[in-house]
């Protein structure tokens, strides 16, 4: 229970991440841990912002991360907080800096790629399989997402 807790206040912080999201952008935040818990970097969505097709949430966050770190791109025992289940590009990511854990919020079955449609994060081929808490505060984060896409249309 204490942990499902942490979760919570962790995917509580994307969200006041994801506040400050362009309003031209899908309103989604990610924050990464480092292995003390402490915020190593936060971002939003920014893909319309910038014109940029990679400039996903959690993409940007690793790479500040990264750069935080200063000790190259593995991100091993830190942890990625998003406020949406990650695309398969951003579970790539993930995998591919050796995060050691996700925790997201909204499940995607669109386009998620930690369990709904894809599960590339626990793929058995691959090197690396970060661990994944998804569902934290679903029902937040979803609001969140509908109140954007109601208002576009």
């Amino acid at each position: 229970m204490r942990a499902h807790r942490a979760n919570e206040a962790l995917v509580r912080r994307a969200l006041a991440v994801a506040a400050g999201t362009p309003p031209e952008d899908v309103p989604v935040g990610a924050v990464v841990l480092g292995p003390d818990g402490s915020e190593l970097a936060a971002a939003t969505n920014r893909r319309e912002t910038d014109g940029d097709p990679f400039a996903h949430a959690e993409v940007l966050a690793l790479r500040e991360a990264a750069r935080v770190l200063g000790d190259g791109w593995r991100l091993e025992e830190c942890t990625l907080v998003v406020t949406l289940e990650p695309c398969t590009m951003c579970a790539g990511a993930a995998v591919a800096a050796r995060v050691g854990r996700i925790v997201f919020g909204a499940w995607e079955p669109r386009t998620g790629a930690c369990g709904s449609l894809w599960d590339v994060v626990r793929d058995r081929r691959l090197v690396h399989r970060p661990e994944v808490y998804g569902g934290v505060l679903e029902d937040e984060c979803a609001a969140v997402l509908e109140g954007f896409f109601r208002a576009r249309r």
